[in-house]
């Protein structure tokens, strides 16, 4: 296996993007009306910081259904163990540690957890309060998302001029 994630694209799925999206809103709906569900940071977290960095390890057990957040930024994650099939906007696969790959601004999965599973993410900033680190990296919304982009495309056009 390659040190990158081995990926294995489900047959006779090629479903829009934003179709994906809405099914993953509509999983994620239907799980918070189930009387026994888990909701927020439920699973054991290690965080550790280093300079400029926020490291966030999750171990997450076999079995376990879950729906990721909405990422603000794009970042590295790390499968240190165990495997993983992922629903995304850009389709599905199935992903087996050891793996890294890079998670992009706007993402929210649904993950379905074969085995055990720790997986590391890596942010970059400069907080160390985890409640504001959330507040930085989450989008509470899609809506949200476009407010994002429109300040990195806003840097990136000043960065341009400057340089």
């Amino acid at each position: 296996m390659s040190e990158e994630m081995q990926i294995i694209k489900a047959p006779g799925i090629d479903l829009p993007p934003l179709v994906v999206r809405e099914k993953i809103q509509a999983i994620e709906t239907a799980m918070r009306a189930c009387p026994d569900v888990l909701i927020g940071d439920c699973c054991p977290l290690k965080h550790s910081f280093a300079k400029g960095l926020y490291v966030r390890e999750i171990t997450v057990p076999a079995g376990m259904l879950t729906v990721t957040k909405i990422h603000k930024f794009s970042h590295p994650a790390f499968l240190l163990e165990g495997e993983m099939s992922i629903m995304e906007e850009w389709g599905p696969r199935r992903v087996s540690a050891p793996a890294y790959f890079i998670t992009r601004a706007g993402t929210k999965r649904v993950i379905y957890h074969h085995t055990k599973v720790v997986l590391v993410t890596v942010h970059a900033t400069e907080e160390q309060d985890t409640e504001k680190i959330e507040e930085e990296i989450i989008a509470k919304s899609f809506d949200e998302m476009d407010d994002v982009v429109e300040i990195e495309n806003f840097v990136q056009e000043v960065t341009k001029c400057l340089g």
